[in-house]
């Protein structure tokens, strides 16, 4: 089987980490925009509207359901690959990320529900909790550099991804509006012409993307949330072919293309404006409101229990192995660095909340737990580089 070589490992996760540190930036300086006197200019810079005449959107719906289509589209160009080639490949390499992930994404779902049952409008949040932001959470890895061994930033990596899968999954069943039925046949027809072009062995990367515009304006006509577009277009990249080096498909080409632009662009940007939290008339009621309540516990507290007892299952019965050089006490921190949430979690939650009271309270929840969980996650890595690794 084809493995990729340590260089294309370490420039993925340097570029993940850069970006996680630039989100950050970004994500700091929306809440002193909106905490400012600029506010009023911040609003109304989303609110702008875009676009030819019969397609005017807001800026900020041009940046979620627009320019996150990029990032969708490079998470599943990261997916199929992973898949095909990558850590998910097989099944002994793949049980640990997909087993520690399942867990990492039920527990949390369940707690959040447990703490909002009884309340249909803050029940609609339930899998804002479910996600883990990888660019975050491989920031805190690069501040600690070589206290942490390659195998955990992979498996975290890996587990990252799985996370993603399930969040486009639930964005696809659960958050889908009224579907319009032409609009729907025309995305159809685009993917049965973006497998044909698979099919006929097409390699140049020009066709596929024309068509992936069309189907991305057509499930935005169609009621569909329009970024799943990019899942599709991705899955039908060619990553084989007739290159002798696997980095020369189609597939490689496009994702080192669009990494740095997702990285240093889509995201800061969707960061900039999603991130504005304003502290305005904020109390300590506020933050123990069931919304961000459930958040918080289901990210920090779910995350750890759901990541810890799903590897713990795998390992337990003999589908996976530990990995290479970690303690328990790295695996632990890694498990609690997954209740970072931010970028997917903020996403999930603009589609699931419409009132500006509850995306408040989710970005509460958020930012709270996401600031909590790299903290904590720092300080166990950091004191546990030096212990004995798992047996």
């Amino acid at each position: 089987m084809l493995r990729r070589p340590l260089s294309i490992i370490t420039e993925f996760l340097r570029l993940e980490a850069a970006a996680g540190i630039l989100i950050m930036a970004s994500a700091l300086l929306a809440v002193g925009l909106v905490n400012s006197p600029l506010a009023a200019h911040y609003h109304a810079v989303l609110a702008y509207p875009l676009g030819p005449a019969h397609m005017r959107l807001p800026v900020s719906l041009w940046i979620n359901d627009g320019l996150m289509g990029l990032f969708f589209l490079l998470v599943g160009l990261e997916i199929k690959r992973e898949l095909l080639v990558g850590e998910l490949s097989s099944f002994k390499s793949a049980m640990l990320p997909v087993s520690a992930a399942l867990g990492g994404m039920i527990v949390p779902v369940l707690i959040y529900a447990v703490i909002n049952y009884g309340d249909a409008v803050a029940l609609r949040g339930w899998a804002v909790p479910a996600a883990t932001d990888i660019a975050f959470a491989l920031a805190i890895l690069t501040i600690l550099g070589s206290r942490v061994p390659t195998s955990l930033k992979i498996f975290l990596t890996a587990l990252a991804i799985i996370d993603d899968i399930g969040a486009i999954a639930i964005i696809a069943l659960f958050y889908t509006t009224d579907v319009s039925v032409p609009a729907l046949g025309l995305a159809l027809g685009s993917l049965a012409l973006l497998v044909a072009l698979n099919r006929f062995g097409v390699r140049a990367l020009s066709p596929y993307l024309l068509v992936g515009l069309v189907l991305w304006g057509a499930v935005l006509a169609s009621g569909i949330h329009a970024t799943l577009a990019g899942i599709v277009v991705a899955l039908a990249i060619p990553l084989r072919g007739g290159d002798a080096a696997r980095e020369d498909s189609p597939l490689h080409r496009l994702e080192h293309g669009l990494h740095r632009w997702v990285a240093f662009g889509v995201l800061p940007i969707f960061g900039l404006a999603n991130a504005g939290l304003s502290f305005g008339g904020l109390s300590l009621a506020d933050w123990l409101q069931p919304v961000p309540l459930g958040i918080a516990a289901g990210l920090f507290v779910g995350k750890q229990l759901g990541v810890l007892c799903g590897a713990w299952i795998a390992v337990r019965c003999g589908w996976a192995q530990w990995p290479a050089g970690a303690s328990a006490a790295q695996i632990h921190g890694i498990a609690v660095l997954c209740g970072i949430g931010f970028t997917m979690s903020l996403f999930i939650g603009g589609l699931a909340f419409s009132s500006d009271e509850l995306q408040t309270h989710m970005k509460l929840g958020v930012f709270g737990v996401s600031v909590l969980a790299a903290a904590a996650g720092y300080a166990l890595l950091r004191a546990a580089a030096a212990r004995a690794p798992v047996s």
